[in-house]
């Protein structure tokens, strides 16, 4: 019996934890298992190829709400192609209204809720041959002719139990892992599947301490944890946290954590990280505290500031910052307020979220009673609410792509200054910038990395009349800060000739400035572009700056 374990990831450089969960839980049972991944961009016929050359007798399938529409298609085509094989379900997805998705869907069985024990009886299952009649496997569903037979509810497995999921043999350099040293949630958004389930979880923290070293020793670039709430037990945060700051390596650690019940002591020990050691997600979702109860989040958003702000001192922990458009209760006009909000935090990045009503979730119960539309189809996004219609939430759309391309990428620092302090609040600048985008038709061709820049140029002169000298030297700036600079584009034209650049070269070695083996480029700016930088302040005035393209930040006058 082989069975082929399938992911269909959001992107390609993702990968599947589940999946290798179920293979190492089983990994003694003589069977033969194999995992295949997959993007959702990839074409369906070359992943449906795929699954059929390796000819499995079962195909399970692990199901979110960003790939249950494309596995829906891929089931149909497998059970078209051959009805002897048969499919297994499992994950998030299909783990609420399970005999009504096996009934109307082609498939044979489908695991509820956590899998590996499930999994684990099933294979030993097929193996003996039992007939049909007998399974009684708690968590499992089985589709018999026009019926479901349930197995039924499966208590919490002991999370100790679980396998871990990596293999020495693994090439694992410089990609990206996913990792869980917790389950569960203490908190009961409404919006959460994490909260349908009974309490937290751990591991114990001298396992995962032994399990983070195998990434550490496999030079893994980023390690990502699932846990919900990482830091929920301060003891345990602690611990995990000290570990990583005193070790040896050049790996960075992801945590999603609840930034309000943060301690003073976390945050001092969170301080002495080495920079780019540490990266924190925290959910803010609105600035509004009456939204936040609204939502069950019994917080308060300037207890989250506080604790924010206080991390960023130090400039060593990225934080990443999100927010939930659509909110029981939330207009637009609210929603604004909270983005101006979070916004003036200036955290690294900033996510504008979309409401998505899950299966099984509290809020999904409470739409009628908010007047929630929202789509029929995965990712069960919001449409519109009492408070906030979908022209509006069209428009909040915009200002998200303009987000997510322009400040979250980090490389238009100054080039986004320039524009916002133009405006009432940012929110308006990058409101305004959207509009541009959707006018002149970028959001639907693809324009070059060069080009985004570009439109700065564009949108200065034709959507605010103003003349570009001086925002074409911020533009030429980041650009140089952030790209190669062998080639330049012909917008920025370079203002310096070779005689001059070669004499200045000269110059900076006579004095030491920099070795013949280093690398820098050098441009001349009409304006004091580095006082721009740290002030704000445009002043004309001719400059040779010097950019050392091994460092970023290592920009200076000559």
């Amino acid at each position: 019996m082989e069975i082929l374990l399938t992911a269909i990831n959001s992107k390609y450089i993702h990968s599947n934890l589940a999946v290798r969960y179920l293979k190492e839980y089983t990994r003694d049972i003589n069977y033969q298992c194999k995992i295949k991944e997959f993007s959702i961009n990839d074409r369906l016929e070359k992943v449906f190829e795929n699954i059929m050359e390796q000819k499995p007798d079962i195909v399970a399938f692990s199901c979110y709400i960003w790939n249950i529409e494309y596995i829906r298609k891929l089931a149909k085509l497998i059970k078209t192609l051959d009805e002897s094989i048969e499919i297994l379900y499992g994950g998030p997805e299909v783990s609420y209204d399970s005999e009504y998705f096996l009934l109307n869907n082609p498939g044979d069985y489908l695991i509820e809720g956590e899998g590996e024990e499930v999994f684990r009886e099933f294979v030993q299952w097929k193996i003996e041959n039992k007939n049909c009649n007998e399974l009684n496997i708690k968590g499992l569903y089985q589709k018999s002719e026009d019926r479901v037979i349930y197995g039924g509810k499966r208590l919490q497995m002991n999370f100790e139990k679980v396998v871990f999921p990596y293999r020495d043999k693994d090439n694992l350099e410089n990609k990206i892992v996913y990792y869980e040293s917790s389950r569960g949630c203490p908190f009961n958004c409404k919006y959460c599947l994490s909260s349908t389930n009974e309490g937290v979880r751990f591991l114990s923290v001298e396992r995962v301490k032994r399990e983070l070293k195998f990434f550490m020793n496999k030079r893994v670039r980023l390690i990502k944890f699932v846990d919900r709430t990482f830091n929920c037990n301060h003891k345990f945060s602690m611990e995990i946290w000290k570990f990583l700051i005193e070790s040896e390596t050049n790996a960075t650690f992801h945590f999603e954590i609840s930034a309000d019940i943060l301690k003073d002591e976390e945050i001092e020990l969170l301080r002495t990280a080495p920079k780019g050691r540490i990266q924190l997600e925290i959910g803010v979702q609105t600035t509004n505290d009456d939204i936040l109860k609204n939502i069950n989040r019994n917080i308060k958003f300037n207890d989250i500031k506080d604790k924010v702000l206080k991390l960023k001192k130090n400039k060593n922990i990225k934080q990443h910052l999100d927010l939930i458009a659509g909110l029981p209760g939330e207009s637009y006009e609210r929603f604004k307020k909270s983005f101006n909000d979070l916004y003036s935090i200036k955290p690294e990045e900033i996510q504008l979220g979309f409401l998505k009503l899950l299966k099984g979730s509290a809020m999904r119960f409470e739409a009628e009673k908010w007047g929630m539309v929202y789509s029929p189809y995965a990712p069960y996004e919001i449409l519109k609410t009492d408070n906030l219609s979908y022209e509006e939430i069209l428009k909040l759309k915009r200002v998200e792509a303009m987000v997510d391309k322009y400040y979250n990428s980090g490389k238009f620092e100054n080039i986004l200054k320039y524009f916002v302090h133009k405006f009432e609040n940012s929110f308006d600048f990058y409101y305004s910038l959207g509009n541009f985008f959707k006018k002149k038709g970028y959001f639907d061709r693809n324009i070059s990395s060069s080009d985004y820049y570009k439109v700065f140029l564009e949108y200065n002169y034709e959507e605010l009349g103003e003349e570009n000298s001086n925002i074409i030297e911020v533009i030429k700036f980041d650009y140089l800060k952030f790209n190669k600079k062998k080639w330049i584009p012909p917008f920025l034209n370079r203002c310096i000739d070779k005689a001059a650049e070669k004499e200045i070269r000269n110059k900076l070695k006579q004095e030491g400035v920099f070795s013949v083996k280093q690398n820098f480029h050098i441009e001349k700016f009409n304006i004091d572009i580095l006082k721009y930088q740290s002030e704000s302040k445009i002043e004309k005035e001719e400059k040779y700056v010097i950019f050392d393209e091994s460092d970023v930040d290592n920009i200076f006058y000559f």
